[in-house]
């Protein structure tokens, strides 16, 4: 296994269960100092909503050697033999180096965070966040500087995710977007709702606007934030531009990698191409089950599921790995934002002709106290009624009902077949008609009327 956070040592703790040490031994390459932790809880912990690291951690690496699995930590791999069936690896302290031979591998590198090649991208207080071991260095820093500007370049969900933990640390926050809106998974339109809630919690929001540059102080530390024609002070940058897969490794050993630079794999999660090679996680590109064309999402919850099906092929069963919908959901603040299946630009590139809708609701009966409004925008194909996609913007109550398009979206419904669904009904969970049946119906009608 060459990774040990989500995927890698789920699928060695699935290989376990199946096959005991006498018939597998299983080795764990981990180059940092941690394994299964959540890395998308690092925003939470570095906002104070979670008190300490290990509250992030699954399993640790004790644990995991209880189950006899070879958990080398700090030892990265930095060769693949593909044709020898061996890697080769460095133990980070001492430098020594060595191969290990496989008859079975797990490439679980996950993803890297984007950090452009721009003019002091390295001085300190500039960080990346992707593991705990990057999370505590940004709380190392933030307890050092004495100054309380963040700027936050980049507004996905790590960007925004990361806004909001600054503004609890008590940072003035200013989020620089190269985008028109932030959360580019959204649809201009609805990350505008995203943009007026974050200026209202007192984060200044900077659209189109590209960094030229990191400026530093005479200390070599970061003092400012460049783009084309402004400066945002800094005390403390935070990069949320998003990851790509760390596939370093693998395109030097010639395994196929996809359009956006993730692993290709067939449906049990093995490397095209290479009988004994599988991989999962933030490194590969999965089939989006609406577009029918490969993508990459770095999520956890994808990472735990490659895992068990690894282990389990590799543990001698049969498992596979379908697809994705591509269902995210994310908050700021009190501002739940959720998404699923296609945007607009998706569903143009792959040739899609739709009908969109949005609506306004409620989270709750409108009086029942302490209803929050709610916007959900729907997709639907024209002629067939299919839907593509849901996006929704609320308050409390309003992300998790993702999920219902998540699962309509699997099943390949249409916009007319939702609205039948036998949803839970009461006045403090829901109006009569929840809100995303109430886009369903919307949508359903539209698309008979442009028949």
């Amino acid at each position: 296994m060459i990774g040990g956070d989500a995927a890698g040592m789920s699928a060695a703790s699935q290989a376990r269960r199946l096959k005991g040490p006498d018939e597998l031994e299983i080795v764990a390459f981990e180059r940092g100092h941690f394994t299964s932790y959540s890395a998308c809880g690092i925003p939470y912990w570095v906002g104070g909503d979670v008190p300490d690291r290990d509250r992030l951690i699954a399993r640790t690496p004790e644990e995991h050697r209880a189950r006899d699995i070879d958990l080398r930590l700090r030892t990265e791999v930095t060769e693949l033999d593909p044709d020898g069936q061996r890697v080769r690896a460095r133990d980070l302290e001492s430098g020594a180096e060595s191969w290990t031979s496989y008859d079975k591998l797990v490439i679980a590198t996950g993803a890297r965070p984007i950090r452009p090649d721009l003019p002091g991208m390295d001085a300190p207080g500039v960080h990346g966040v992707q593991t705990l071991d990057d999370g505590q260095a940004l709380l190392d820093t933030l307890a050092r500087t004495r100054g309380r500007r963040a700027v936050v370049v980049g507004a996905g969900y790590i960007g925004v995710e990361m806004a909001e933990a600054l503004i609890n640390r008590g940072y003035e926050v200013t989020v620089v977007n190269r985008g028109s809106e932030p959360m580019s998974t959204l649809d201009p339109d609805m990350g505008r709702l995203v943009h007026e809630a974050m200026e209202g919690l007192g984060i200044t929001m900077v659209n189109d606007a590209e960094v030229t540059k990191i400026l530093t102080a005479d200390d070599g530390r970061v003092r400012a934030v460049a783009t084309q024609d402004r400066e945002f002070p800094a005390d403390v940058v935070v990069l949320g531009i998003g990851v790509r897969p760390e596939t370093t490794l693998a395109r030097t050993a010639g395994l196929p990698l996809g359009a956006h630079d993730g692993l290709l794999t067939d449906r049990s999660m093995r490397v095209r191409g290479h009988e004994n090679i599988w991989a999962g996680g933030d490194c590969v590109e999965v089939l989006d089950l609406v577009s029918g064309q490969e993508r990459h999402i770095a999520l956890g919850t994808h990472a735990n599921k490659h895992g068990q099906v690894i282990g389990t092929n590799a543990g001698g069963g049969y498992a596979t790995f379908p697809g994705v919908v591509g269902t995210a959901v994310s908050k700021v603040c009190d501002l739940e934002i959720a998404r699923t299946g296609l945007r607009e630009k998706d569903a143009h590139r792959v040739g899609l002709r739709f009908e969109a809708v949005t609506i306004e609701s409620t989270s709750r009966a409108g009086y029942y106290p302490d209803a929050s409004p709610m916007t959900v925008k729907m997709l639907a194909e024209l002629r067939t009624g299919r839907l593509l996609g849901v996006q929704i913007v609320g308050r409390e109550g309003a992300g998790k009902r993702v999920d219902i398009a998540a699962v309509a979206l699997t099943a390949g419904m249409t916009a007319e077949q939702m609205t039948t669904l036998d949803l839970g009904y009461a006045p403090p969970f829901s109006p009569v008609w929840d809100p995303v049946l109430v886009a369903a119906r919307k949508a359903a009608a539209k698309v008979r009327g442009s028949l």
